[in-house]
């Protein structure tokens, strides 16, 4: 773990800066900074497809939310069934596309996608439905650049967390072991001077022997 903690404290900082700089760059990042950073650092680290068909299953799953809520602006009800069905679009087009590549660009990369632009501009259409068109473009990019960091940040690490996780499936008893060796010599219970005492009077004498 201690050669993960770099990128670690990289992405800490990079998310630091992104809200600290968001007024200086023109982005409205503060409110979505943890959820891009969470969801681009998840997508950087888990060692399943290329980084490009990570990206690609992102861009798709994004691209399907941002469908759902044009749907829901321009031709569903502003009701339960309406979004109803404007979730159920967006998530039939993620199923589809990965069936479609046979899990190239992987359905939970397309989740991911999906959930950040829902997650960066649910609020924000509620207040106004009918500005989708001037309000979608900067949510989307808010959440986009705070995700880009994120991936940006973690995606060195995730051939080494794929050695690592090969390794303990490879050698599970070892890792096993190694964990309750270190735990039972680290915990040594120490008798109270109660107990010494007893087991000191308890012990039987040994006979002496005469010169």
């Amino acid at each position: 773990m201690r050669r993960h903690a770099p990128a670690g404290i990289f992405l800490a900082v990079l998310a630091a800066l992104l809200i600290l700089l968001s007024d200086t760059l023109g982005l409205e990042v503060q409110s979505v900074t943890l959820l891009g950073v969470g969801i681009g650092a998840a997508l950087g680290l888990v060692p399943d497809r290329t980084p490009v068909q990570r990206l690609g299953g992102f861009a798709v799953g994004f691209a399907a939310a941002w469908l759902g809520y044009l749907l829901r602006a321009a031709v569903l009800p502003d009701a339960a069934a309406g979004r109803a069905v404007a979730v159920l679009v967006v998530l039939l087009v993620c199923l589809a596309i990965a069936m479609a590549t046979r899990g190239k660009l992987p359905l939970w990369a397309t989740l991911l996608g999906a959930s950040a632009m829902a997650g960066s501009y649910e609020s924000v259409y509620v207040l106004d439905p009918t500005a989708f068109l001037t309000s979608s473009p900067s949510s989307a990019t808010a959440v986009l650049v705070a995700a880009g960091a994120g991936f940006l940040a973690t995606t060195l690490l995730a051939p080494q967390l794929e050695r690592d996780r090969t390794t303990e499936k490879a050698n599970p008893s070892h890792v096993a072991t190694a964990a309750v060796s270190s735990a039972a010599v680290s915990f040594v219970p120490a008798l109270s001077i109660q107990e010494e005492a007893e087991l000191l009077f308890e012990r039987p004498l040994e006979p002496t022997t005469e010169a």
